[in-house]
């Protein structure tokens, strides 16, 4: 993706470098029409945002609803989630003792024993899964890291390899259309001084023209003057 903030040279180079009252005029020209239209706050390569929160195609209506939860919340940042139940991957209370199980009804004494085994048997689950991947991650997980750098390594070589390429061209341009205009410079110069003398006769031939309506209105005048003083 090329940077839009990337600056090629586009200026002519037989053209003499502007002075600084120049750069000061077209600056303030640039300002000028800048200020008519108002800079746009968003990333240029980034798509305009959303016109509401509703239509964004990334946010769910799941999502919506968190979120809007969240904003109603008096502290968000103590709002959890409560659609998972973190109590299972706690560690299961101390089974009833034989003495307080007699207390109970024998119903009530079952269903209670049944269910801190289904929490039992959920922490030994939890447990075991994660010893099973931890091992395999002490087993595996260095390689598998060694191996995902050495994919990233070969595609940032790659990308060097075609932005070198790119720049590479760039500057065999830039050097092609700097020869070529320097070697259009004296035809350029020649060409600048022929015109400038072609203006110059005309202004010349402009003045002698009016003095010579001068001399002509003069002449006419002065005729006038004597045939009146006849």
């Amino acid at each position: 993706m090329p940077s839009i903030t990337t600056i090629h040279e586009s200026l002519p180079y037989i053209d003499p470098d502007p002075t600084p009252a120049e750069r000061a005029a077209a600056q303030s020209l640039i300002d000028a029409e800048r200020s008519l239209v108002p800079d746009d706050p968003y990333h240029a390569l980034l798509p305009p945002p959303p016109p509401s929160p509703s239509s964004s195609p990334y946010l769910t209506p799941l999502l919506l609803a968190e979120l809007s939860r969240l904003s109603s919340s008096p502290n968000p940042s103590e709002s959890k989630l409560s659609a998972i139940d973190f109590s299972r991957y706690e560690a299961p209370p101390d089974p009833p003792s034989p003495t307080t199980l007699s207390k109970l009804p024998q119903d009530e004494a079952v269903a209670q024993l049944r269910d801190n085994l289904a929490r039992v048997r959920t922490a030994h689950a939890y447990v075991s899964s994660r010893r099973a991947h931890l091992a395999l991650l002490d087993s595996f997980g260095k390689n598998a890291w060694l191996v995902g750098n050495y994919g990233l390594e070969g595609e940032l070589a790659s990308i060097e390899r075609e932005l070198a390429a790119v720049k590479k061209e760039i500057d065999l341009v830039t050097l092609q259309r700097k020869q070529a205009q320097e070697a259009a410079g004296a035809e350029m110069e020649s060409l600048q001084e022929t015109w400038k003398r072609g203006v110059s006769r005309v202004l010349e031939t402009e003045l002698a023209v009016e003095g010579l309506r001068r001399e002509v209105l003069e002449e006419r005048r002065r005729r006038a003057e004597m045939e009146v003083g006849m």
